[in-house]
């Protein structure tokens, strides 16, 4: 494992960065430093096309839109959409969970869970269960229990399901995680970005990883040519497939494991720091890391 400090040896040809959100490129403010946004500019400016790859929904992409250059397109969602942010969120491509699929993941993790509350992503918004945190960035959601916002006659019936979240008040976040895949692994893909037992899921094969190498295939790019960036267990995936990845200095402990290197905390920013790192080794600007 090596750090920022001692970079790992970068692919000759870098073509595509991609990035996480939260914990990732924003600090704990959700803000984006101006070392960030240069960093980010000086990469598209070199010819690097920048992903930005979030289980945020495309309403919630306004921390970066404005920093987005190139081709403006963003993967939310965990993968199962790939937007346009400079037409403020246009829905290119989905990827959804079925409505049965969804139903059967909602009944098997009342069995396996009791006291689990769920909330539905559609492409069109979020809808959730009275027990559900409530999201106050969406007040317009409708408030039912999942089988009703699931139904074929349920709330905007005609917009794909990107996802299901599940959260439970008394299991640890990695615990529920583990219970839920082993009871319902089958069914749909599972993973986690919130430091709360908050779950997501999404449709089998489904993943930030699966939706960005289809992406970069439709570019030319190999994995080889990639460089990610994450924090948290819903980047594993894409970490593992990258050919050079980070993880973030504060990392979950698996997304530590996963990747090739380690850069310095969100908060710190990590990823301008091998952004820059990047470019002075291709000629295209300083060395600024320390």
């Amino acid at each position: 494992m090596t750090s920022a400090n001692d970079p790992l040896p970068l692919p000759a040809n870098v073509r595509l960065i991609a990035t996480d959100l939260d914990g990732t490129l924003l600090r704990d403010d959700k803000s984006v430093s101006d070392r960030t946004v240069a960093a980010l500019a000086a990469a598209e400016e070199a010819g690097i096309e920048v992903f930005f790859v979030t289980g945020r929904p495309a309403r919630w992409m306004d921390v970066v839109s404005e920093h987005v250059h190139g081709h403006g397109l963003a993967i939310c969602a965990n993968g199962a959409a790939v937007v346009d942010l400079h037409t403020g969120g246009r829905l290119i491509q989905a990827r959804p969970l079925e409505r049965s699929t969804a139903l059967d993941v909602v009944g098997t993790l009342r069995e396996a869970a009791p006291g689990t509350s769920f909330a539905v992503e559609l492409s069109t918004g979020i809808h959730y269960e009275p027990e559900y945190p409530p999201f106050h960035l969406d007040p317009g959601a409708t408030v039912a229990t999942a089988e009703k916002l699931l139904n074929e006659d349920g709330p905007d019936s005609g917009a794909p399901v990107l996802k299901l979240l599940a959260h439970h008040g008394e299991l640890t976040p990695d615990g529920f995680l583990d219970l839920a895949r082993i009871a319902a692994g089958q069914l749909a893909s599972f993973t986690r970005s919130s430091p709360t037992a908050l779950l997501e899921v999404s449709g089998p094969g489904v993943s930030k990883a699966s939706t960005l190498a289809l992406c970069c295939a439709q570019r030319g790019i190999s994995s080889d040519e990639v460089v990610a960036f994450g924090d948290m267990p819903n980047d594993i995936e894409m970490l593992t497939w990258a050919g050079t990845s980070y993880a973030m200095g504060n990392a979950h402990p698996d997304v530590i494991a996963a990747a090739s290197g380690r850069t310095v905390a969100n908060n710190e920013d990590g990823v301008a720091i091998v952004i820059e790192q990047i470019l002075a080794a291709r000629g295209d600007g300083p060395d600024r890391a320390s």
